[in-house]
């Protein structure tokens, strides 16, 4: 096996790259070869260019995203033509989305709502309760009182309290993450899984196929089938040129018995609890529902479940609907590709744009579309205490760039960034005014708001905003803040590498 960064590369992942660059070449080297021996198919190339440069410009999106199709296709137009037509547009097969919708209009709309909830939410708080209103509508998911939340502060937080919960499983175990990798953290896990199972308790488990690649044993999933855990991969990894393998399933989710949920940026892999040293230390963290607001990531579980394996499940018998103490307003929510919204993307926008004092933000990336950055820009000049913690060990040497070119916009306009020197931080968490959070796995970057399925909580007035805030302060004093001076005053070859990779900045 080959080996990147202390993970190894096995031998199905090198054999499936090198059957997609087959056909993939198969496809582009006989129009090169006319490009370049044909006069008329050198101007229909251009021509041809031209057209398609004209319709991207011309559709629906981001900006920034079509303008970084328009130079690919102009500057290459066989190569960008082809890219596009297989991977652009952020398009999907329309079987794909509406069996998507069909799944989540089946179980989303067996969530009951709370029409009192939203009011009291507006009556004592209209400026944040048009957040909730607005991702309640773009998602169908409704807002709950009656859940206790725990703001799990690092991976290894998040994995204790994964362990005591789990053991106390009654009735079933759902399980789905991007990355479910072999080690101490899974073995540990796994090992009551297997328990729970045989003593009756349902358990059933999704994974990414991308994410878990080069992660897992030989026998992985066929040992989990024997132990009478029921699995699904999602969008298993093939040999062949295809548009939907663009969209992985990003989200980290945990439910037990309908009464408590985990979810963050956390995936099971021995890096995140530090017992595998990647980039430094490893910052992550998570949260923890009790309550009524477990019904929504049922219901997500549940869709997803039937969207990769069609078996439908007849969700009333996993609903606990189980009211704690009241603490805040909780609204758990969902992002895909196929239903062309981008709420995840929205909710950020709208923390931003509605701050009376600060936002506090913990990404991996910030890989930002002209949108985002003149919300941070507007917020900082207009008085905001905008800080943002970005990570100071790499984990992709090509993305960090990027995340580092948008430092000059927002340093000019007041926004305040710190890189986290202790290693890397790949939390995903908003915190406005002391009121406002959301924690989940969606990062600032093209791919978390338009490629992947995501998943994250929206809280208001929530007890855990106090750890959160304690947080970031000590986190503030870890990380080293990046002053404008030091930005303009960057190596000339890291100027270079910056703008170059910022230009195609879409694409990762």
């Amino acid at each position: 096996m080959l080996k990147k960064r202390g993970l190894p590369i096995p031998l199905k992942s090198i054999i499936i790259a090198i059957l997609i660059l087959v056909q993939f070449c198969l496809i582009v080297f006989p129009l090169i070869y006319l490009w370049k021996s044909a006069l008329w198919f050198y101007e229909l190339c251009g021509v041809i260019a031209a057209v398609f440069s004209i319709y991207i410009i011309s559709r629906e999106g981001n900006p920034s995203y079509k303008m970084a199709w328009v130079v690919l296709i102009l500057l290459f137009p066989i190569l960008g033509i082809c890219v596009f037509l297989l991977f652009g547009g952020g398009r999907v097969f329309p079987h794909l989305k509406r069996k998507m919708a069909n799944c989540e209009k089946e179980y989303f709309s067996k969530l009951k709502t709370d029409d009192s909830e939203k009011e009291k939410l507006f009556s004592s708080d209209l400026f944040h309760a048009r957040q909730a209103d607005y991702l309640s509508r773009e998602t169908g998911l409704p807002i709950y009182s009656g859940t206790k939340t725990e703001y799990l502060e690092s991976g290894e937080s998040f994995f204790d309290h994964l362990l005591f919960e789990l053991k106390s499983a009654e009735k079933y175990i759902f399980i789905e993450f991007f990355i479910l990798a072999d080690g101490f953290m899974w073995d540990s896990i796994k090992e009551i899984l297997v328990q729970k199972a045989k003593s009756g308790v349902e358990v059933r488990i999704i994974f990414d196929d991308f994410g878990s690649i080069g992660r897992q044993g030989k026998n992985f999933v066929k040992e989990l089938k024997n132990s009478g855990i029921k699995v699904s991969v999602f969008n298993p990894l093939r040999p062949s040129v295809d548009i939907f393998m663009n969209n992985r399933n990003h989200r980290k989710i945990v439910i037990i018995d309908g009464i408590t949920t985990f979810t963050g940026g956390i995936n099971i892999g021995d890096e995140y609890i530090n017992r595998l040293p990647r980039f430094g230390h490893w910052q992550d963290c998570g949260i923890m529902l009790k309550g009524r607001a477990t019904d929504s990531f049922v219901a997500m579980f549940c869709s997803m479940w039937e969207f990769t394996t069609g078996e439908k499940t007849k969700i009333e018998n996993y609903f606990a609907s189980v009211s704690f103490e009241d603490d805040g307003h909780i609204l758990p929510y969902c992002d895909d590709p196929l239903n062309g919204k981008n709420p995840a993307e929205g909710i950020y926008m709208q923390i931003i744009n509605t701050a009376q004092k600060y936002v506090y933000i913990m990404s991996p990336y910030l890989i930002l579309d002209s949108n985002m950055k003149s919300a941070l820009k507007l917020a900082a000049k207009s008085g905001i205490d905008v800080r943002i913690i970005t990570p100071s060990h790499p984990d992709k040497w090509y993305v960090h760039p990027v995340t580092q070119q948008s430092y000059g916009e927002l340093l000019s306009s007041g926004v305040k960034i710190y890189e986290y020197t202790p290693g890397f931080i790949h939390s995903k968490v908003f915190l406005s005014d002391d009121k406002i959070a959301t924690i989940g796995s969606v990062n600032m970057d093209y791919r978390s708001f338009y490629f992947h399925f995501e998943c994250g909580v929206w809280e208001s007035g929530s007890c855990c905003n106090s750890a959160i805030k304690n947080q970031f302060n000590e986190l503030f004093e870890k990380s080293k803040e990046i002053t404008e001076k030091e930005w303009k005053n960057r190596p000339l070859f890291q100027k270079i590498k910056q703008m170059v990779l910022h230009i195609f900045s879409p694409f990762m």
